[in-house]
């Protein structure tokens, strides 16, 4: 079934309004570990509706939730655009600076001045948006959450090296704001190095994403990598996700042993080692049930979050009804 943006409104609505009224909190804490999913899990059903992502959420019981930016940014009221340029759908914080038209083929067909005319206005109200932001901006997004049962421990952004210290303090500020303990970001060994100053300053910790490009040197992927990133600054942390470790040959229940007062969160996912594809729960290499089983054995405290992504959802199923078997197989092994 398909919903109208606003039916689906109505529908997150009205659970957050029940929730709060029962004054009801989502408790996925199970065995003392504290199991949680990243909203950018649901983008294939979510873009560019967040409160798809707040129904999700109380679909799956799930009431940690790793916030990314972009639903972030939805909840807080960045301006909806949803123009065509050549082709191109554009939502709501979703400008792309490259964005050069529409495929036609194998050729692409530039864009009209018109369209880099709606464009330029387009990213000029997003870019005057944002800097119109401060941290009370973000206050609101925290409270609708909670409204709905939800807590936010960690924000999940993206830092690229084409960014300015601006950009980043501007990610800083919405963590701020959040009230969060972490922000998350996937980035470059070179970045990290910047970024640590930056986080220094604000008091942030910023937790690195790693994945599994072990042969690129400026990626965080070799136990080399996490070394380098860690010792750039008290304040550069890990946002370990298990199944990218696994990929690169790893011992993810090892290494979150050694080093979990520095693990902001877990991304949980099955891989195949070798840097094998990303699988369904059950089929793969990651030792997920005993990740979960060391995290209550040492209650350690960050939340392992279930990040769905790169597996086809079955026929006759849907990606919630998927996550939701990841939810049940956690509460097996936790019992």
């Amino acid at each position: 079934m398909f919903y109208t943006r606003r039916e689906v409104g109505k529908l997150a609505l009205a659970s957050a309004t029940l929730s709060a009224a029962f004054g009801a909190k989502l408790n996925s804490k199970f065995g003392g570990v504290q199991l949680g999913a990243i909203s950018y899990s649901f983008n294939p059903i979510s873009k560019p509706e967040p409160a798809i992502v707040i129904q999700s959420m109380l679909d799956l019981g799930l009431g940690e939730l790793e916030l990314t930016l972009d639903h972030c940014e939805a909840l807080a009221g960045i301006p909806d655009i949803s123009a065509r340029f050549g082709g191109a759908t554009l939502a709501r914080g979703a400008v792309p600076a490259g964005a050069s038209g529409a495929t036609v083929g194998a050729v692409r067909a530039p864009m009209s001045p018109e369209q880099q005319a709606a464009r330029a206005e387009a990213q000029a109200r997003i870019a005057a948006w944002r800097a119109s932001t401060t941290p009370a901006t973000w206050a609101p997004v925290r409270r609708k959450l909670n409204d709905a049962g939800i807590k936010v421990t960690v924000l999940s952004g993206e830092m690229n090296d084409a960014m300015t210290d601006r950009d980043i303090e501007y990610q800083i500020s919405m963590a701020t704001g959040m009230g969060v303990k972490a922000l998350n970001t996937s980035t470059t060994l070179t970045m990290a190095r910047r970024i640590a100053t930056l986080a220094e300053k604000h008091r942030m910790k910023i937790g690195y994403h790693g994945h599994d490009q072990t042969s690129d040197p400026n990626q965080t992927a070799t136990l080399e990598s996490y070394d380098t990133l860690m010792a750039a600054g008290n304040y550069n942390c890990i946002n370990l996700d298990v199944g990218h470790f696994t990929a690169a040959n790893y011992d993810a229940v090892a290494f979150i042993e050694k080093h979990h007062d520095r693990i902001t969160s877990l991304h949980l996912k099955d891989r195949k080692k070798n840097h094998g594809g990303t699988v369904p729960w059950g089929t793969g290499d990651t030792p997920l049930q005993e990740i979960l089983l060391l995290m209550k054995k040492n209650r350690y405290s960050f939340p392992a979050n279930i990040e769905w992504e790169g597996v086809t959802t079955p026929a006759g199923s849907t990606l919630v009804g998927e996550m939701k078997k990841c939810v049940e197989l956690c509460r097996k092994w936790l019992a």
